[in-house]
């Protein structure tokens, strides 16, 4: 991999973040690189300001923080095709990124980056859009939002809980009308994150599917199905004349819906690209340490057909 120009990207309000930024973008400085660099957060959205003013192709974008900022670099680089190194530095549970242990000697990692000495790990996102009536011919009447972990349609409001009425379809065939706290249609990635909260299904991200959750529904037998990755789900928010449903990309407002609109979800025409600096990684590794799996705090080593247990 050159590195050429490199995106660093840090948690805001984050010191430590922020610290080991400007560290970094010396030391990729002294090597001939031209850094952009800046906060990212929830009130804070460098990418566009970066791809802008960016003089050349963009190599990388370091990403330091948590899983929050992982996903607002997915949702901002995929289409570029910009690779994402994305490093645990004052975030928590860390599903998308990779521990700091690996990140410390920073010089050792730019020289296993020039040597083209890590993997890459590309994870399907969805997008989706705002469309008038039940025409499929017409133009979508938003712009098109991307994310990694899941698109989420629910309501909210300031000052009271909303059940939200919403009609789903598949394909253009009716599934459910579920009545509950919203709707999530998740990623194999985002399986493991507000779709588990949901008791939705966890799916390995290998996989190429799409999972349609529905969010406390007050039926029972409302439950949740995983559909082919190219079906296009389609949902109707019903009986809500004071516009308080919204549709949401990885828990970030994406838009407000519109009496009449419905929203498209389908598999994203691009992909995340992490990169993966740990020689032994393991999905299921993954499950384990982030779930606290198998005992919460048992290692691998001490389960009873690798050994005795104690």
């Amino acid at each position: 991999m050159q590195l050429q120009q490199v995106i660093i990207a840090h948690k805001a309000g984050n010191p430590l973040s922020q610290r080991w930024a400007q560290t970094c973008a010396k030391q990729l400085e002294r090597r001939d690189c031209k850094v952009l660099l800046g906060p990212s957060g929830a009130k804070d959205n460098p990418y566009p300001v970066f791809l802008a003013s960016a003089t050349q192709p963009i190599d990388l974008a370091i990403v330091l923080g948590g899983d929050g900022t992982a996903l607002s670099a997915a949702r901002n680089l995929a289409e570029e095709g910009i690779p994402i190194l994305a490093i645990n530095v004052g975030g928590h549970l860390g599903f998308l990124t990779e521990p700091f242990e690996l990140f410390r000697e920073t010089e050792g990692v730019w020289d296993r980056l020039r040597d083209d000495r890590f993997a890459v790990l590309r994870r399907m996102m969805l997008q989706a859009a705002l469309y008038e009536s039940n025409r499929r011919d017409l133009p979508a009447v938003s712009d098109r939002y991307l994310a990694l972990n899941e698109m989420c349609v629910k309501p909210a409001a300031p000052d009271r809980m909303i059940t939200s009425n919403l009609e789903v379809e598949v394909d253009g065939e009716m599934v459910d009308c579920y009545h509950g706290d919203g709707l999530l249609v998740s990623t194999p990635t985002g399986s493991t994150c507000y779709n588990a909260s949901a008791n939705g299904p966890i799916m390995h991200m290998g996989l190429e599917a799409i999972s349609v959750a529905p969010i406390c529904p007050l039926s029972l037998s409302s439950r949740p199905i995983i559909i082919p990755p190219r079906s296009v789900v389609s949902i109707w928010p019903l009986e809500d004349p004071d516009l308080h449903t919204k549709l949401w990309m990885d828990g970030v407002l994406a838009t407000s819906i519109w009496p009449g609109q419905r929203v498209d979800v389908r598999m994203a025409d691009c992909q995340a690209k992490f990169i993966v600096l740990r020689e032994n990684y393991s999905y299921y590794q993954t499950l384990r340490e982030k779930l606290r799996w198998a005992g919460a705090l048992a290692q691998y080593s001490d389960y009873p057909q690798n050994g005795t247990l104690n």
